[in-house]
């Protein structure tokens, strides 16, 4: 295994662990966003506003989004065990 292989291994990581986050986190950002605009406008300062709607959003695109994560990850993960002999050489 040659060092542009590690390289090419270790950016296709970082690519598929931010495709893994990126639902969880653009539907926090989403629902955080509109509840800052909506304390912002109806100039309520609720802490437990901010936070619970965000959860719920995270926790829900989590599950809807879990089919296609795990395909991710297994799209990624099955040929470095079908590789395994050439990558620990």
């Amino acid at each position: 295994m040659t060092v542009d292989d590690v390289v090419a291994l270790g950016w296709n990581a970082l690519l598929v662990t931010l495709l893994m986050a990126a639902p969880m986190l653009l539907s926090g950002l989403m629902v955080g966003l509109a509840v800052s605009i909506l304390q912002s406008v109806t100039q309520v300062q609720e802490m437990t506003l901010a936070f619970v709607p965000k959860i719920v959003a995270v926790m829900l695109a989590f599950i809807l989004f879990l089919p296609w994560i795990m395909a991710t990850l297994l799209n990624f993960v099955q040929p470095l065990f079908g590789n395994f002999d050439m990558l620990v050489r």
